[in-house]
């Protein structure tokens, strides 16, 4: 079994910084592409950034500039740095992994809450 857990998150003003972590533990033989994406209420499920085991990166157009992602390989641990933060950033994030252990399989982590004031 695989499991993603997500740290990080809080309430900042906007303007402010928060960094998002998720580990990736289990039956792990490699981890292909990894994700952060993002709920708002009411709102579906975006993509906010990816990054591939090589380590090239893409981001959502409204984040881009402002957010940065990157991974431990090593550590299996994947790591979202938010600055600027506006408002609409607001949501819960989650994290994504395709994980080899038997097989391929996609995973998600149980979500962390960030919240942005104006």
């Amino acid at each position: 079994q695989v499991q993603l857990v997500e740290s990080g998150g809080g309430l900042v003003q906007a303007g402010g910084s928060l960094s998002l972590s998720c580990a990736v533990s289990g039956n792990i033989f490699s981890i292909n592409e990894m994700g952060w994406h993002r709920q708002a209420p009411g709102k579906q499920r975006e993509l906010v950034a990816g990054i591939s085991r090589g380590g090239s990166t893409d981001y959502l157009d409204s984040v881009k500039g402002r957010f940065t992602i990157s991974r431990d390989n090593a550590k299996n641990t994947l790591y979202l740095q938010m600055n600027s933060l506006k408002p609409e950033d607001t949501a819960v994030y989650y994290c994504s992994a395709k994980v080899y252990g038997d097989t391929w399989h996609g995973y998600w982590g149980q979500g962390t809450q960030v919240t942005v004031s104006s």
